[in-house]
């Protein structure tokens, strides 16, 4: 498939959507990313809110969502900022990813909630709150901080 990037200036006519979110992250990421079951949440302005559905799966032993999961998922919703905030898709690549876990995630799905702090032409830095569905936003299971090379 061929990846158009879109420039730095360009401003889309019609604001990316969830449903074209979720047509990007078809197009864009490798499978076993998208067996992760990632939904698209909200999208908007410089952020993007994914659910992590809930899966026996992803656990590890003692029955918590596995870390990898979660950063995986931090990362794609990172991606997914970014594209709304570029106005379209274009190629990156991680350079940086931080991630605290603070709280066990047990049969509950997860809200990542990426948000793009700054934007630049060649980088762009984020911060990702990763949340159990159902707890309070102050009680996060897990942060992140991420930086992202812009390749287009």
């Amino acid at each position: 498939m061929s990846i158009t990037p879109q420039s730095s200036g360009h401003q889309p006519s019609v604001p990316l959507t969830p449903d074209l979110a979720e047509k990007l992250l078809a197009d864009n990421f490798a499978p076993w990313v998208l067996d992760l079951g990632l939904r698209v949440e909200s999208i908007g302005g410089r952020e993007a809110v994914l659910r992590l559905p809930w899966s026996d799966r992803l656990a590890r032993e003692g029955g918590g969502m596995s870390g990898q999961a979660l950063m995986a998922a931090a990362d794609t919703a990172t991606v997914v900022a970014v594209a709304a905030a570029r106005g379209g898709f274009v190629p990156m690549t991680t350079v940086q990813l931080s991630t605290s876990f603070q709280r066990a995630v047990v049969g509950a799905d997860v809200l990542v909630h990426a948000r793009i702090t700054k934007l630049g032409r060649s980088l762009a830095f984020a911060d990702i709150v990763m949340t159990a569905d159902g707890a309070a936003a102050d009680s996060p299971a897990a942060q992140a901080t991420a930086v992202y090379a812009l390749l287009g």
